[in-house]
């Protein structure tokens, strides 16, 4: 009960700060337009809002296990594809990020794989997607310590999904035509940082540098 109870009170501020102030609350009453989607991790350390410091109405998320877009294909999974789809075509967004995070249970999942769930392989199935990063990392990364190879894996799931981004034929259109901008960005829970990458360098390159005193974190 202790946890609805913060829950409660947080609502409450949350009422007060933003809902107490009329054109604030005629604003969010009358719709979205967010300019920005943000497909990130349902991990509960990586809040997009939280981390960018959005208010209620700028960025629209799409959350789930390890930051994946499925390719544009008939069965794909239709839940972050319909997302995806009226972010871009429906609210028309000006850029998509691709939020990824170091100690990524899903990913984990991936490299290691076993059932959670003893009667179900859900994040198994959905994590088949990254497949092909699995596989190049096992087979770049062979004498790689599993700390550096999940690191990589991270780093690549994140182009991977951007790759995919790219098969969706009205997003391909809106980035050729320049309306639609595509960005990859990571952040590194130990040392505090957030990397962008960078196409021109081809690597992640520090946004936010890392705090001057890095501190491990645990594991999801």
């Amino acid at each position: 009960m202790q946890d609805i109870e913060k829950f409660v009170r947080g609502f409450c501020r949350f009422q007060q700060q933003y809902l107490g102030e009329q054109a604030v609350f005629d604003s969010l009453r009358e719709g979205q337009r967010p300019g920005t989607l943000v497909i990130g991790c349902c991990d509960s350390r990586v809040d997009p809002a939280l981390l960018t410091g959005s208010d209620p109405g700028e960025i629209f998320v799409v959350r789930n296990v390890a930051n994946l877009v499925p390719p544009c294909e008939p069965d794909a999974p239709p839940g972050v594809s319909s997302a995806i789809e009226f972010a871009v075509c429906g609210l028309e967004v000006a850029r998509v990020i691709v939020l990824g995070h170091a100690g990524c249970g899903g990913i984990r999942a991936l490299m290691t794989p076993r059932r959670i769930a003893p009667e179900t392989n859900f994040v198994e199935r959905w994590m088949r997607i990254a497949e092909p990063v699995r596989r190049r990392a096992m087979r770049e990364l062979p004498h790689k310590s599993r700390n550096d190879q999940y690191k990589a894996c991270e780093m690549a799931s994140i182009l991977h999904s951007l790759d995919n981004l790219m098969t969706y034929p009205w997003l391909k259109r809106r980035v050729e035509e320049g309306t639609l901008m595509l960005h990859g960005w990571y952040f590194d829970i130990d040392t505090g940082a957030l990397l962008a990458y960078s196409p021109r360098k081809q690597e992640f390159l520090p946004l936010v540098s890392p705090l001057e005193e890095p501190r491990l974190q645990a594991v999801a």
